[in-house]
Order: C-alpha cells, then sequence, then structure tokens
C-alpha cells in the first residue's frame, strides 16, 4: 500500500503535462524565430550605410562554407546508399546543388567592383536550389526506400551535377545581361528561396511530422527562410548582409547536425526516435527480452528433465538415480531414518528381444514401468540403470519393508499379463535384490554394491524371486 502510494504521489499531473509539452513547443517555435529578432534590431536600429568589406575575409568564408558543404553532402550521400530513404537523396542534392552554384559566389569576390552581380546573384541562386530539393525531399518524406541498384546509379548523379553547373553558367549570362540590375532579378531568386523555404515549414506543420531529426529539419529551413529575408532587406557588405550570411550558415551548421547524428545512428532521418519513443521501444524490448528469458528457462528445464529421464520409459536415468541416492543417504544420516534400496531385473529379456523383436520389448519395458510405478508407495521412486536393468529407492523402509514391498512387486509382475498389440501375451518375471542404507554399508558405492550382489544371487538361484540376505 505505501509503495503505491508513492507512485501515486510520483506521477505527474495530466496538467503540468500539457503545460511543460506547450512550454517545450515554445522553446522550439521562440528558437526558430530567434533570427528575426537581429533582423528587426539591424533594420530599425543600425544606420544601413555602414559597411565591412573585406574581400579576403569573405573569400575565406565561403572556402569553408564550401569545403564543409562538400563533406555534408558525402555523409548524407553514404547515409542515402545505406538506407535508400528518399528524403536523403534530395537532402544529397540539395547540399550538392547549393555548393557547386555558391562557391562561385567565393570564387567572384574580387568581380564585386567590376560587376557586382556576377559576384551577387550567385548566393541567391544556390539558396533557390537548394530550398526547391528540400522541399521536394520534405514531400517525400517516408515513401518507401529506393532501390539498391538505383542508389548506385552514378548517370544520375553526373547528370545533376551537369545541370548544376549549366545553372552556374545560366547565372554568368544573367549577370552580364542588360537586365541583371533590375530589382525583380535578384529578388525573384531570393525571394523564390524564402517562398521555398517558408512551404517547407508549412509542409512540416501540416502533415504534422514530430521525428527528433525533422524538427531539427524544419528549423535549420525555418533559419533559410529568415536569412533570404536578411538578404532581401540588406545591402551588399552591410550589417544585414551578413547577419543574413551567419543566419543561412547557422542553419546550415544546425542541419549537417542532423546529418551527422543521423549518420552515426540509423543512416536514416526518420527512424531516429523521441525520448518517449524510445522509452516505448525500450520497454517493449525488456519485455521481449523477459521472454525470451523466460523461454531459455523452460528451455533449460525440458533439457533437464530429458538428461535426467530415461526417454524410453519416462522414469529417471542412472545419472539422475545417484545422484538422488546421495541426497536421500544424507537425509537418513542427518535423520536417521532408514532408507532401503531394490535392484532388480527382467528375467530372459533377451530371449523377448530375440523372439519378438526390440519393438516388443521396449514396449514390455514400458508396461514393466507403468506395474511397478503402481506397486510401489507414491513417495518410492524407479530408474532405469540398464538395459533391462532398474533400481527403486525406498525412503523411511527398514529391509523388512523393503521386502515386503519387492515381494508383492515381483508377485504382481509375474501375475500380470503382458499384452502387446495384437501379439500373444508376454510372460515377464523379475529378480530382485534387496539392501538397507548402515545394515548393509554405510557409504553410496556399499549401498549399492549389496544390493546388486543380491540381485545376482537371486539370478543364479533360478531367477522370479527376492533376495535380502
Amino acid at each position: 500500500m505505501h509503495m503505491s502510494t508513492d507512485l501515486a504521489v510520483s506521477e505527474p499531473p495530466n496538467a503540468l503535462r500539457l503545460i511543460t509539452q506547450a512550454y517545450m513547443s515554445l522553446l522550439l517555435i521562440a528558437f526558430a524565430l530567434m533570427p528575426a529578432l537581429f533582423i528587426a534590431y539591424l533594420y530599425f536600429q543600425q544606420d544601413p550605410t555602414l559597411k565591412f568589406e573585406n574581400h579576403l575575409f569573405h573569400e575565406f568564408a565561403i572556402a569553408v562554407a564550401t569545403l564543409e558543404g562538400l563533406f555534408v553532402t558525402y555523409v548524407t550521400w553514404r547515409c542515402y546508399r545505406s538506407s535508400g530513404e528518399p528524403l536523403l537523396r534530395w537532402l544529397t542534392l540539395g547540399f550538392l546543388g547549393f555548393v557547386l552554384i555558391y562557391a562561385p559566389h567565393g570564387a567572384f569576390t574580387g568581380m564585386a567592383h567590376r560587376n557586382i552581380w556576377l559576384f551577387l546573384l550567385y548566393g541567391p541562386a544556390s539558396r533557390l536550389a537548394m530550398s526547391i530539393l528540400l522541399l521536394v525531399g520534405l514531400l517525400s518524406y517516408n515513401q518507401p526506400s529506393d532501390k539498391v541498384e538505383k542508389r548506385a546509379d552514378a548517370r544520375a548523379w553526373l547528370m545533376w551535377i551537369g545541370l548544376f553547373l549549366m545553372m552556374d553558367i545560366a547565372v554568368a549570362v544573367i549577370a552580364y545581361s542588360p537586365f541583371a540590375g533590375h530589382p525583380a532579378v535578384r529578388l525573384s531568386m531570393e525571394g523564390g528561396a524564402l517562398v521555398f523555404s517558408t512551404l517547407n515549414v508549412a509542409a512540416m506543420l501540416m502533415r504534422r511530422i514530430h521525428s527528433p531529426l525533422m524538427l531539427v529539419f524544419g528549423i535549420s529551413v525555418a533559419w533559410f527562410a529568415l536569412s533570404s529575408l536578411a538578404f532581401i532587406l540588406a545591402g551588399p557588405w552591410n550589417h544585414m548582409w551578413w547577419l543574413a550570411h551567419a543566419i543561412f550558415a547557422g542553419g546550415f551548421f544546425l542541419l549537417s547536425y542532423g546529418v551527422v547524428q543521423a549518420f552515426r545512428t540509423t543512416q536514416s532521418f526518420s527512424t531516429i526516435y523521441s525520448q518517449a519513443e524510445m522509452a516505448a521501444r525500450l520497454a517493449a524490448s525488456m519485455a521481449d527480452t523477459q521472454r525470451a528469458l523466460q523461454q531459455v528457462q523452460l528451455s533449460n528445464q525440458r533439457l533437464e528433465r530429458l538428461a535426467a529421464t530415461d526417454p524410453l520409459t519416462g522414469v529417471g536415468n542412472r545419472r539422475h538415480f545417484i545422484e538422488h541416492i546421495g541426497a536421500e543417504i544424507a537425509r537418513a544420516k542427518r535423520t536417521g531414518a532408514p532408507l532401503s534400496l531394490l535392484s532388480l531385473d527382467l528375467d530372459h529379456f533377451k530371449d523377448i528381444n530375440d523372439s519378438r523383436g526390440h519393438s516388443v520389448g521396449d514396449e514390455v519395458l514400458r508396461v514393466f514401468v507403468r506395474k511397478c510405478l503402481e506397486a510401489i508407495r507414491p513417495y518410492d521412486s524407479v530408474a532405469r540403470v540398464g538395459g533391462e536393468e532398474f533400481m527403486v529407492l525406498l525412503p523411511g523402509a527398514t529391509l523388512d519393508t523393503a521386502c515386503t514391498v519387492a515381494e508383492r512387486l515381483r508377485s504382481a509382475i509375474e501375475g500380470a499379463a503382458f499384452d502387446v498389440g495384437a501379439q500373444p501375451s508376454v510372460g515377464v518375471t523379475i529378480s530382485v535384490g534387496v539392501s538397507e542404507f548402515g545394515r548393509d554399508g554405510d557409504t553410496l558405492d556399499g549401498f549399492l554394491s549389496v544390493a546388486d550382489q543380491r540381485l545376482y544371487r537371486a539370478k543364479h538361484e533360478g531367477r522370479n524371486r527376492v533376495i535380502v540376505a
């Protein structure tokens, strides 16, 4: 009662569960929208004419971003090769497209004074391509895995690489065209990236995708959307422009964390579990383990029974009977109670096997055991210790009592008809040797030896008899 009361006290009420769940949701939303605070601060408080134009720093930052993008692309591709998850295929293409289109943005930094559009347009073009591919990937979430042949098809990847390089050429053509400086050109690219990133977040909310890595995906895409908003509000080299780079880098770092987490665990975005799911799966695994242990215990018990049992007659075998005698001897020594033993043998059993066949002989042994169990006391035990040799242990029986039991058993077997199938009845008699522990030996070997010697005397003196002394 005390334990159940403690459990009831420790169980949190439903209201608290709902409040903490709402608090966690608000924290995630606040984290996803945090860059909006910095954007609003710079937009309303900072002088837009302040600039930080450092080409070397920009080239270094883009080089680092390109190398990281290549690394994340490779890790995502390895995850896709392992799991075949379509989302990972599109994530790989999104990262690869971003890297191949974004790299010229750093390479052409020195062109900023001669052709600003050749320098600027590769950024929004890379973000637009990646946001489109991420949306396609999200729409393929939880679809069946790609076949192994499709994962290993190099032609598809080469085709996409060719498409991304063609986009690089297209951006260069636009940058040298007369309408490169029209606001609609850059706005269509950056605005498109903003729209597709927002659609990613909306699709996640509508599909109610809550798996841990997909939450990372959703927050990253929200940061991508906010970075596009910052780029739209920014001018080249001003603080808003650098903030937009930082927000996008933060989203990319976060998404790359999800990819590496998938690589180090299940190599899939859809099979990383929440804490509640992990607890449920752990409980299920523990239940399965407990059931397996119970099955092992039952199997071990069955094996122990098989190891201790004669398979033909179902009674104990010699090894088990010797162990049982040892335990009874220890008890007799401890309590002083008498303990007797019958060593018996079916007379002329070889003749039955030779004349009637071994199948008849086996059935005779089984019938004998049944009749033997009917003739002895419930707490006595029978064991088959040889081909047609048996022993009966009689706890609490003196030599006279054991002799009475042996004679009753001999008489019952002699007067019984051993009906074996359609064949004529088989006549069976037994010879019995009787010994009492302490009186006929105070060790296990001596106890058994005396009973065996008296059995041999019974057989030598004409069989179908009980020898006590």
